[in-house]
């Protein structure tokens, strides 16, 4: 499975207001996480309209999680930005040589498909602070 920009931005962008207390914009979200605004602000109404994050208008305003982070799961994040969920594309399963290749691979779609939907955020986050430590890197987070 190959991850696109979309993809990848939106699990950073969930990730890092997992880590806000409060409201957090889109300038500040893209400045910790070196995204471009006004792609990231795309994302993240689609994330808003998937329920995953919520949004509030005004000078003060910016977006927040609308779950714990235990109760967001990338697959929900891929999802909601129209992120494949698949080990390669579908046209290539229409090539399969047979019906054992074309099985192999629509089990291990389904497979993928339900694991992505057990990572929580939360998960990720502790992998990410996991992996950080063992490189010896400062306790900084940019996804």
């Amino acid at each position: 499975m190959k991850l696109t920009t979309r993809g990848h931005y939106s699990v950073k962008a969930m990730l890092d207001l997992s880590l806000q207390p409060t409201l957090a914009s889109v300038k500040l979200i893209a400045q910790r996480q070196n995204l471009p605004a006004p792609y990231l602000e795309k994302l993240l109404i689609q994330l808003r309209r998937a329920g995953l994050v919520e949004s509030v208008r005004g000078s003060k305003g910016g977006y927040r999680l609308a779950k714990a982070p235990g109760q967001i799961y990338l697959g929900q994040i891929l999802d909601a930005v129209g992120e494949p969920i698949t080990p390669l594309e579908t046209t290539n399963l229409e090539k399969a040589e047979d019906w054992v290749t074309l099985t192999l691979w629509r089990r291990l779609q389904e497979k993928l498909r339900e694991v992505l939907y057990k990572i929580s955020l939360e998960e990720l986050y502790f992998d990410a602070r996991s992996w950080q430590a063992a490189q010896g890197e400062n306790t900084n987070f940019m996804v």
